[in-house]
C-alpha cells in the first residue's frame, strides 16, 4: 500500500490534469482542437464554419479549452484568434503513459502470480 506521501505527491498531477482530460472529453471540444491543431490560429467566424454550432456555442467551448491552458487567443485587430497550446495535451498523455505503465507491470505480477500456481 502507498504511503501517505506517495499518495499526496500522486494526487498532484491528477488534480493538474483533471481539466485537461476534462476539456477533452467533448466531442465539439475535440473537434475545436483537430481544427486548430492544424496549426494556424482561427478567429470564432472559421472554427464555426462549417459547423452546426454557434458563435455562442463555440465561444463557449473554447473559454472551457482556455480554462484548461489548451488554447489561448490572441488579438488581431478587432478580433481574437484562438491558438493550440500542445504542452498540456503532451503532459498528459506522458502521465498516461506512466499509468499505462504501472498497469502493465501490476499485470505482468499477477500475470506470474496466476501462473505460478
Amino acid at each position: 500500500m502507498p504511503s501517505s506521501s506517495t499518495r499526496r505527491t500522486a494526487a498532484g498531477p491528477r488534480r493538474a490534469y483533471a481539466p485537461i482530460f476534462a476539456a477533452l472529453g467533448d466531442e465539439t471540444r475535440l473537434a475545436l482542437v483537430a481544427k486548430l491543431a492544424e496549426g494556424r490560429p482561427r478567429s470564432i467566424a472559421q472554427l464555426t464554419e462549417g459547423t452546426r454550432l454557434t458563435r455562442q456555442a463555440v465561444t463557449k467551448h473554447l473559454r472551457v479549452l482556455e480554462g484548461a491552458r489548451i488554447v489561448h487567443s490572441v488579438r488581431s485587430g478587432r478580433e481574437s484568434l484562438f491558438e493550440l497550446d500542445p504542452a498540456p495535451i503532451r503532459e498528459v498523455a506522458e502521465y498516461a503513459e506512466t499509468v499505462s505503465a504501472h498497469w502493465d507491470r501490476a499485470l505482468a505480477r499477477l500475470k506470474a502470480l496466476v501462473e505460478d500456481r
